[in-house]
């Protein structure tokens, strides 16, 4: 197996018995497609979860804790059972939709146009990303992937152990502090999400060529749409610690 986007595993594509050359195969046009779609739908539920706090008919608290499992449950859900993404990728998008517009909502009444901000970085830089990899500007080398796979994973790790200590008043030092030392981290994590997403790239290429089935359209754009919503919450907490220094 390759290294990859640990969401994206090539072990997925290569052990699906449906590879009949009469079976629709896997296109990076339908991916991109069903992608826009994913996207539309996080942002529509986003909305609407931004509106209703503005309401106040919901708190921000409550849709942000039922997205965040919702996100959960489906991406496991669709890791181990990947014939389950057409159906479960855009309920993964909806509860991101959740989870993202409470935190907007919240962040963006912490600090003033800081989720345009946001949003303008994260779609910059995708763009930016995919002009990189379509023009081979950045090869995606298997050293290359093996960089960013285990950056990735040192991240989760802290990320997850960050976690665990709260529940214990405690938290891993510098990663929340807002001089340069706290900023520089979060500028790396940053550019680890942004390095991802020639990852996700990479691989839905590789598994176009080697004729994936065509639900797993689904699976390459869940994985992508993991990747997005990783980069924005981070470019978020990256634009809130600039704000904190002024």
């Amino acid at each position: 197996m390759s290294l990859s986007n640990p969401v994206l595993r090539d072990d997925i594509f290569l052990r699906e018995d449906e590879r009949e050359a009469s079976e629709q195969r896997m296109t990076i046009g339908g991916t991109v497609n069903k992608t826009l779609l994913l996207i539309v739908l996080l942002i529509v539920s986003g909305s609407i979860t931004w509106y209703m706090n503005d309401q106040g008919i919901i708190e921000v608290l409550s849709m942000m804790t039922a997205g965040l499992f919702g996100m959960a449950g489906m991406a496991l859900a669709i890791f181990f059972f990947p014939k389950t993404a057409p159906l479960l990728s855009p309920i993964y998008a909806i509860f991101s939709g959740f989870a993202l517009g409470g935190i907007s909502a919240y962040m963006e009444y912490e600090y003033p146009g800081i989720v345009a901000n946001a949003i303008l970085l994260t779609v910059g830089i995708l763009l930016l990303m995919l002009f990189m990899y379509t023009q081979r500007i950045i090869k995606v080398t298997r050293g290359f992937i093996s960089f960013v796979v285990l950056c990735t994973l040192a991240i989760a790790l802290v990320t997850l152990v960050d976690f665990i200590l709260n529940f214990f008043g405690m938290n891993v030092p510098y990663i929340h502090e807002t001089g340069w030392l706290g900023i520089g981290i979060s500028l790396f994590v940053v550019i680890i999400a942004a390095l991802n997403l020639l990852l996700d790239f990479n691989f839905i290429e590789e598994q176009t060529e080697q004729g994936a089935p065509k639900y797993m359209e689904w699976y390459g754009a869940f994985g992508l749409l993991v990747t997005l919503v990783w980069l924005y919450v981070r470019i978020l907490e990256l634009l809130s610690k600039f704000s904190k220094e002024d």
